[in-house]
Formats: C-alpha cells, sequence, structure tokens
C-alpha cells in the first residue's frame, strides 16, 4: 500500500516532464522562424510603398507570420482619395489588415489563367487550340491561328496599347464582343509564339473564350471555379458590363494567400482538388525563351521569364520551370510561391510610383527566404 502514493508521483513527474516537453517544443516550433530584419525592412520601406503594407507568409501548413505597417503620411491620403475620386468610389484609407479589400490590378491575371486552366482539366479545351474557333472577329482579321497558350503567356503578337489606356478603352463597352471587335483592329508585330508584350489582350482572349464555351460570363466562372471552392469571400472581377480578366480583380491578403496556397500544394486546397497538378504545373514553365523577341515588359519584371498569368523569377532561359514565381500589380501589390523552399507570401500595397519597385520586391524575397529556412 505504500507503494500506491510513490507510483502515483512518479506518474506525476512524468505527466510534468511530458509537458515541459511540449511547452518546449512548442516555443522551438513558434521561435524557428526570425522575422525582425523582415519587420524592419517593412517600417523602413513603407513610406515608398503608400504609406500602408501587409505582408502575410505561408509555410508547413500554416500561416507563419503577419505583419502590417500603417504610417500614411497625410500628402498620401490625399493622393488616395484623389485615386478614389477618379474612379468613382469613396477612398478608404483605415489600416491595413489581412481582410482589407483592394484593387489588385496585374495580381489579377495569376487568378484568370487559373480559371482558364479548369477547362483544360476538364478537355473542353486545350492549350493548343485556336482562338479562331470561338471568335469569329479575330478570324476575319487574321489573327484566328493565335493559340490559348500564347494567349496566357503574352505571346500573341498583337500590338496593344500600354496597358493603362488599354483597361481605360476597354471599359467604355459593352460587351465582351465588343471588346474582341477592338482587339481584331489592332495591328501584328511578328508571329505568335515569337513576340512577347505584356499586355491585357491575351487575357481578355482567353477570357472571352471560355465565356463562349460555357455560355455564362466570366464574373460567374470565376466564383463558381475559382473563388467558392478557395474560400475567397472577398474576391471578384466586379459588376461591370465587361469583365477586364488582365486587371479588374479585387481581393484580400487572405484571399489571396488562399489562392497561393493552392498553387503551392500543386492545386489542391483544403484536400481538395482545385488544378491538376499538371495545370500547376504548366503555368510556372518560362515560354520566353532565347528566341522570342520581347517588345515590351515592365521595369518592376527585371529579367524574369513568364509562364501563364505569373512571372518566372529566373532569367530567360528556355524552359525553365519550378522556381520562384509572382505575378506583381500595378499597384504594388507582389504575391510569390517558392516551391523549393516550400513557402508563399503576398504584400499588399497601394500606390503608383514604381521606382525601384523590382529591387524592393527582390530585397524582401531575399529576407523572407533567409527567415522560413
Amino acid at each position: 500500500m505504500k507503494k500506491i502514493p510513490m507510483l502515483i508521483h512518479a506518474a506525476g513527474r512524468c505527466a510534468l516532464l511530458i509537458l515541459v516537453a511540449l511547452a518546449s517544443f512548442t516555443q522551438n516550433a513558434h521561435a524557428q522562424y526570425d522575422f525582425s530584419k523582415v519587420d524592419d525592412w517593412l517600417a523602413d520601406n513603407v513610406s515608398k510603398m503608400g504609406g500602408r503594407t501587409i505582408l502575410l507568409v505561408y509555410k508547413d501548413g500554416k500561416i507563419i507570420h503577419t505583419e502590417a505597417v500603417n504610417e500614411m503620411s497625410r500628402r498620401q491620403k490625399m493622393v488616395g482619395k484623389f485615386i478614389a475620386k477618379r474612379q468613382g468610389k469613396t477612398a478608404n484609407t483605415d489600416d491595413f489588415t489581412p481582410t482589407t479589400r483592394q484593387l489588385i490590378a496585374s495580381c489579377s491575371k495569376w487568378y484568370s489563367a487559373a480559371l482558364v486552366m479548369t477547362f483544360v482539366d476538364e478537355g473542353r479545351l486545350k492549350l493548343e487550340d485556336t482562338v479562331g474557333k470561338w471568335l469569329p472577329a479575330l478570324a476575319r482579321s487574321g489573327k484566328g491561328h493565335i493559340t490559348i497558350s500564347q494567349c496566357l503567356s503574352h505571346m500573341t503578337a498583337i500590338k496593344a496599347p500600354d496597358l493603362k489606356e488599354s483597361l481605360q478603352e476597354m471599359r467604355k463597352f459593352n460587351s465582351m464582343d465588343e471588346v474582341i471587335e477592338k482587339i481584331a483592329s489592332y495591328p501584328m508585330e511578328g508571329q505568335p509564339g515569337k513576340v512577347f508584350r505584356y499586355s491585357n489582350t491575351g487575357l481578355q482572349i482567353a477570357g472571352a473564350v471560355i465565356e463562349k464555351i460555357s455560355g455564362k460570363n466570366f464574373e460567374t466562372l470565376f466564383a463558381e471555379r475559382i473563388a467558392r471552392p478557395l474560400d475567397m469571400k472577398n474576391s471578384d472581377f466586379g459588376k461591370g458590363k465587361v469583365a477586364l480578366p488582365a486587371g479588374g480583380a479585387s481581393s484580400t491578403p487572405n484571399d489571396y494567400m488562399n489562392f497561393l496556397i493552392m498553387l503551392l500544394n500543386k492545386g489542391v486546397f483544403n484536400g481538395k482538388r482545385i488544378l491538376s497538378e499538371k495545370s500547376v504545373a504548366d503555368m510556372q514553365v518560362n515560354r520566353v525563351t532565347n528566341d522570342v523577341k520581347v517588345a515590351y515588359a515592365p521595369a518592376e519584371a527585371g529579367n524574369f521569364g513568364y509562364g501563364f498569368g505569373g512571372w518566372v523569377m529566373r532569367s530567360h532561359a528556355a524552359g525553365a520551370t519550378q522556381g520562384p514565381v509572382t505575378s506583381p500589380g500595378l499597384f504594388g501589390s507582389y504575391p510569390w510561391i517558392d516551391n523549393q523552399q516550400g513557402y508563399c507570401a503576398f504584400l499588399m500595397c497601394f500606390y503608383l510610383k514604381n521606382d525601384g519597385r523590382h529591387e524592393r520586391y527582390v530585397q524582401l524575397k531575399k529576407l523572407v527566404d533567409e527567415a522560413v529556412r
């Protein structure tokens, strides 16, 4: 009988040791990432990025870091109000949070390319299909032989207006058919597949094709095939007369991270397959090979290559794949995936001046790379 208290005491000591070990493990797991340099960088650079920014980083099945810096100057608030007024909206100068909803400009391209790839997965569309099959206006203008692959990679060889002018022009039309008629009138500047021009036209054409295939509008398709399955409750392409696949989406950091997590996990989100593994891989192959003429690429892209809807963060090496990939937007937001290190991240910003933007992207990614190792 005297041994029983001793046994209980021993069991208690064992349980205590287990609890201490678990606590130590939890603390070590939490402390394995040091983002202090990243946070210092955000604080030092926020004034150059519109006065507000928020960064989310995901690795090992969870968000491992969230950092927001909100220090808008009076001038930055005035600029924000001016931009909103021009867009017919009310300015929002609230602090950025994971649920802040903003226009994401060219970050939209990744969303749209993924949407098109859902049709490829279903066998209703092939990357080598030519667009004249569905869009007679392009066939009549001699552009019907452009392929879906070339549309998704800015290789149509259509000499389109610059990005801002093109978006403003497209907003004037009442239907997707009218937009395609306008695109049909643009001149060619070479052979499709041999000229890279970063523009809105290719994704606009691809968006028109999936509308014809499905009989549904682009906004509905995005909601059904991307937003809802990925629990992106605050992301859409608006309610305009014509969707703008290349730059018309609004989204939040939380929503965009869900999309990135799906791509990082090779097409799977919360145990559900959204895209095939092959489609995700196809999206990340650099198609700006050495024999391709680069007619236009934004300065902030540096020497990146391009896949479907996103940049391959390497030089223009033929067929480069499985490197880091990104799809930055005009207002400075910067999503990226690093397949080799197994993480993804999203930096939300809202500012127009792009001086030094590429260099900042490179600096930030380097610091995050170091933090997650």
